[in-house]
């Protein structure tokens, strides 16, 4: 099993089966890159292209497997980017751990992916600047969906309290001047709007 550091373990697959060359073929072995010595066949050579013997591979860290969905928003890549830009990126298929039901997943080695990323960016700070102004518009964005939603609320409120008011005859008085009754010694003020008159005494 092999662990790609992206939440899940690889069933590695057995090893291929080498055909050597014929005494006659000229063949040039392969040197590592981390350790300089050569070799002929390996998991990262074979399926990434990677000079890299299976000594030195480093499962855990540099020679990671990352999927593709993780490559686009870690990276912020498209499609494109990964399998049609010159050279293709080579990846492996395996079944999805999570559920067998899925399609097939594409791994491709970390390192790759991220060099992809500095040629598409242009470095990775600008992939983080990038993410950073992403996430900005998204705060603005939800911040304006709220306050949308909060204005219709308010809306859909004082609509409510308006036909409530209306339907069952219910209003706030709007009275005109105080007139003084002279006969009564009291005070009375008329609703402008429904005629009530309110009469009242002052001490």
């Amino acid at each position: 099993m092999i662990d790609t550091n992206g939440g899940f373990l690889l069933e590695e697959a057995p090893p291929e089966q080498i055909i050597l060359p014929d005494d006659d073929f000229n063949f040039d072995p392969i040197e590592c890159l981390e350790c300089k010595k050569e070799f002929i066949s390996s998991f990262l050579l074979n399926h990434f292209d990677h000079p890299v013997c299976d000594g030195c591979r480093d499962n855990e860290d540099k020679h990671s497997l990352i999927t593709k969905t993780e490559a686009k928003c870690e990276y912020l890549l498209k499609d494109c980017d990964l399998d049609k830009r010159e050279p293709p990126l080579k990846f492996i298929s395996r079944k999805n751990p999570h559920n067998t039901n899925w399609g097939e997943m594409k791994l491709y080695l970390h390192l790759q992916v991220e060099k992809r990323a500095i040629e598409v960016w242009g470095s990775l700070d600008k992939i983080q600047e990038a993410m950073d102004n992403r996430e900005q518009k998204r705060t603005v964005m939800k911040s304006k969906n709220y306050s949308k939603k909060l204005k219709a609320l308010r809306m859909a409120v004082r609509s409510s309290v308006y036909n409530k008011t209306t339907t069952s005859g219910f209003h706030v008085h709007e009275y005109g001047e105080e007139v003084y009754n002279e006969d009564d010694d009291n005070y009375s003020k008329t609703c402008e709007k429904c005629g009530f008159v309110e009469t009242y005494e002052k001490l």
